[in-house]
């Protein structure tokens, strides 16, 4: 099989995010994948997306959301996805509540409980989260490792750029009667680029306007535009990649090949796969026998769906990987030469 280079992927990128489905074991591999990276003296902020925070449990120690040093060069965060929707619905609210007259505000306070609830709210409020990280974080990091959600939600949220128009429009959609507000939101519709040179400037979109809608428009409009941006260096494979983690069981194989090509299909690069919790050579008995021997069928149909894919096996362990000492011992055994 293609051999993933790990140490390079490492050293060579600004961003990396660690995905698949829940229970392989992403998390470990990405907090092994930190710590090693700090060790090779790059400063590197670990992010968990997950709702369910691993992050706390593979260090042993409490982390939150908010940034927490746990070892040289390495800093940690826990971002809360209920507590940014809550931030993020605040914000819009402060916003909304400028324009709105006092019989539009009962209207208004619904539509946000409503959009509280909303699918794709909680993606919503986290990228905006995340592309305010991946803006501060290049100037105080050199690498920033995501321990993201599993794969289903992970992939809505990098799909997410492309239908925040629509999400925008239906929010503020009791006021599209103004004529200027409708100008507004032609310069959010998915896929375009603000960033574009062959765009007009900001201030020329806003040409027109009245102090009102501009006041309105500004935001949603620097909002689309911070999006586009963290999604085209996510796209970048000399700045991004994506690492999949995974098991060698039929069910992991199947939702990471769909995820590979999903992704590849959105332009986000994928740099390899972490073939996670292979039975060692030492393991005796026939139990362990007709699971090796089921377990090799799996990791020949995992070559034949994720050719040319480059990917790393790693043996299970004995024990639980816990605490600074035991990732890295995992993570060394995860960068060592085949």
């Amino acid at each position: 099989m293609p051999e993933l280079n790990l140490h390079d992927l490492l050293s060579q990128h600004r961003q990396l995010m660690v995905g698949g489905k829940g229970g392989v074991g992403k998390t470990t591999v990405a907090s092994a994948l930190a710590l090693a990276a700090a060790n090779l003296g790059r400063r590197t902020l670990l992010v968990s997306t997950d709702p369910a925070h691993s992050l706390a449990d593979a260090f042993d120690r409490e982390i939150g959301n908010r940034e927490q040093a746990l070892a040289v060069n390495l800093t940690a965060l826990e971002v809360d996805p209920e507590q940014e929707v809550d931030e993020h619905l605040q914000r819009v609210r402060a916003q909304m509540a400028r324009f709105a007259r006092p019989e539009q505000r009962s209207a208004m306070e619904h539509q946000l409980k409503l959009s509280r609830q909303a699918p794709g709210a909680q993606e919503a409020a986290l990228l905006e989260r995340l592309t305010t990280i991946m803006e501060e974080a290049r100037e105080r990091f050199d690498l920033v490792v995501f321990d993201t959600a599993p794969t289903g939600h992970t992939l809505r949220l990098l799909s997410l750029p492309e239908v925040m128009a629509a999400w925008s429009e239906g929010l503020l959609r009791q006021h599209r009667r103004s004529e200027q507000l409708g100008k507004v939101l032609s310069h959010l519709t998915p896929g375009r680029d603000l960033d574009s040179p062959v765009n007009t400037p900001e201030e020329h979109q806003l040409a027109g306007l009245d102090d009102r809608t501009r006041d309105l428009a500004a935001p949603l409009i620097e909002r689309q535009r911070r999006f586009q941006k963290a999604r085209r260096l996510l796209s970048d494979p000399e700045h991004s990649a994506f690492l999949f983690v995974l098991t060698p069981e039929r069910l992991p194989i199947l939702e990471t090949e769909r995820a590979v090509h999903s992704l590849k299909e959105a332009g986000i690069p994928v740099a390899g796969a972490v073939v996670n919790r292979v039975l060692p050579d030492g393991a005796e008995g026939a139990f362990f026998q007709a699971r090796r021997e089921r377990e090799q069928r799996m990791l020949r149909e995992l070559a034949q769906r994720l050719d040319p894919l480059p990917r790393r096996q790693v043996p299970l362990f004995v024990d639980d990987i816990q605490g600074l000492s035991a990732l890295e011992a995992f993570a060394s055994r995860l960068l060592s030469t085949p």
